[in-house]
């Protein structure tokens, strides 16, 4: 994992390594903001469900292979393995943090 990425996106990149939605969850503030692919997911129960059924379920697990900052924003970009159709996928995060916790996270392919 690069060394450059801030505690809550380190602990939420490797929570999602070993499937630990608990783990996941914890890295979000309570009233986080998820968006995957412009659909917004908002508060730590809804952005819960999406990562039961869109991470956890499906296996999915994102490897950040290049970090950069943009003005707030935390930018990873890597490819997403698991059991979906086309995987890998590569993905881009786009992550904003409050504090020690992911206040909003964009997710797109």
């Amino acid at each position: 994992m690069p060394p450059e990425l801030p505690s809550p996106i380190a602990r939420y990149v490797e929570a999602n390594a070993r499937l630990d939605l608990d783990g996941m969850i914890q890295t979000f503030a309570l009233d986080a903001v998820l968006l995957d692919n412009g659909k917004r997911f908002e508060g730590r129960d809804a952005i819960r469900a999406l990562l039961k059924a869109m991470v956890v379920d499906l296996k999915a697990i994102f490897t950040p292979e290049a970090v950069r900052q943009d003005g707030q924003a935390v930018v990873m970009e890597g490819p997403a393995h698991g059991d979906f159709p086309g995987s890998p996928i590569r993905f881009t995060y786009r992550v904003e943090l409050a504090g020690d916790a992911i206040q909003t996270m964009d997710v797109s392919a």
